[in-house]
């Protein structure tokens, strides 16, 4: 710990790359001796989430490196094109009308641009209210110009709340790249590596819980496998890691063990809401109608991300009074 402090910022932040990328690559090493080996079917599905699973891995560890080696700017407009790509295929797989058109050119761009600009501006009073408030005003009031009163409220909720997941939660990430705290300036990258591995522990972990413990859902025409008992676990397990890995963040040990299970368990409840919402267009994942729709379920794999950046965001500015 004595020789990682008298590191810079810059060497310390590259040194957790070189780190990152070593245990993706035997990860994928072990992923790939497995492939020798001759499985059953069930292995063979298993074997294939593994890989499918690496890959998004791979490219997320490599976009959040171009983020960070790329300086506040570029790493904003690559944050505002996934938010572009995932805003897109959540309203390829949603109900919308012919009269919705200008809402959803308003939402595409100009709403999600000037939320990035705010990002990149550092204007985090502003952004933070820009779509709860100002957007989600205006788009029933352009809708309502398109003069198709059908579905109405169902059309314009879906939009807003495609907006909200899409745009507003995802822009959260690059906001804690650019977040300077007292004494932590220029380590955001920390912090959005703290989230997350935080997220992703807490999936991990109440998946297992899930399968493993005695359990009663919470609501099983939505998902089977969800239960208090397996959220708390996955909570808990990302509290767990959180205070592990305070040394890395501007915490205290159990500030970060708090930080962890707020971020943690805001993650799975976002992806079971998300579970909700694919239960209602009728498809198993956001990207089960490629063929048809384009989409290639990225909204699957950041929809966790974008329920927990924001909270971890607001908490993060709590805690330190900005």
């Amino acid at each position: 710990m004595g020789a990682l402090r008298v590191l810079s910022v810059t060497q310390q932040v590259g040194l957790l790359f070189v780190v990152l990328f070593g245990l993706l690559a035997a990860v994928s090493l072990f992923a790939f001796t497995r492939t020798l080996r001759d499985l059953d079917e069930a292995g063979r599905d298993a074997q294939e989430r593994l890989r499918r699973d690496l890959r998004a891995v791979w490219i997320g560890a490599l976009l959040f490196w171009v983020a960070w080696a790329a300086g506040g700017v570029l790493s904003t407009l690559l944050f505002g094109a996934v938010s572009f790509l995932a805003l897109r295929e959540f309203v390829t797989l949603t109900h919308t009308r012919r009269a919705d058109h200008r809402s959803l050119l308003l939402a595409f761009f100009v709403v999600l641009p000037l939320q990035y600009v705010l990002v990149g501006s550092r204007a985090f009073d502003l952004f933070t209210v820009f779509v709860p408030v100002y957007t989600f005003l205006t788009i029933p009031v352009v809708s309502a110009f398109g003069n198709d009163p059908q579905r109405f409220l169902e059309r314009t909720a879906k939009i807003q709340w495609g907006i909200m997941v899409c745009v507003y939660g995802m822009s959260h990430a690059p906001a804690l790249l650019l977040l300077d705290l007292p004494g932590d300036t220029g380590r955001g990258a920390f912090l959005v590596l703290y989230l997350v591995l935080v997220v992703v522990v807490a999936q991990i972990a109440q998946a297992l819980a899930s399968r493993r413990l005695r359990r009663r859902p919470v609501a099983r025409a939505i998902s089977r496998s969800f239960s208090w008992r397996a959220w708390f676990v996955g909570a808990a397990s990302a509290a767990v890691v959180g205070a592990a890995l305070y040394w890395s963040t501007p915490f205290k040990p159990v500030a970060a063990l708090l930080m962890g299970f707020v971020a943690g368990g805001s993650g799975t409840l976002g992806e079971f809401v998300m579970t909700a919402l694919k239960r209602d267009a009728g498809v198993r994942s956001w990207g089960s109608k490629a063929s048809l729709t384009g989409a290639v379920g990225l909204l699957d794999r950041v929809a966790p991300l974008c329920f927990a950046a924001p909270v971890f965001f607001h908490a993060v500015r709590w805690y330190f009074g900005r």
